[in-house]
């Protein structure tokens, strides 16, 4: 059963919402440098669990390799990231978060995670459990 074009619209609009709700929750009092693509960096190379090539970062975001190192560049001044030589390649650079980094993604998790049981708070439990299995259900694969 399809939805009608006015309810998808509807719903993607109130999706838009909540993420634009969740991503100003998550940068809650850390200052306007960080940016959804630094933290989406950051949350990549926290994820890849090693330190990364910067080819290799710019592929898992899907960017050109010289916006990753913008990124990177950016990043590294604010003392979240560091570049170091890969010992497998003399001519490549590895990139890994740092203390700071990882606390800074610590932060935004629990910010992010706070903001969505204010908004969780307005549903019963079984509304929780039914749009927790729905959108289960949407983001599958």
């Amino acid at each position: 059963m399809n939805a009608p074009d006015g309810t998808a619209e509807q719903i993607a609009a109130l999706l838009d919402v909540l993420v634009r709700r969740q991503r100003r929750a998550a940068k809650t009092d850390l200052g306007d440098g960080v940016t959804h693509g630094r933290v989406r960096a950051l949350r990549t190379l926290d994820h890849a669990d090693r330190p990364v090539r910067l080819s290799e970062l710019a592929t898992l975001l899907d960017i050109v390799p010289r916006s990753a190192t913008s990124l990177v560049d950016d990043l590294e001044a604010a003392g979240l990231v560091a570049r170091r030589p890969d010992p497998n390649d003399r001519r490549a650079t590895l990139v890994a978060l740092t203390p700071a980094g990882t606390t800074l993604l610590t932060t935004i998790r629990r910010n992010r995670r706070d903001a969505m049981v204010t908004l969780l708070d307005r549903l019963t439990t079984s509304e929780q459990t039914t749009l927790h299995d729905l959108l289960t259900r949407l983001a599958a694969d």
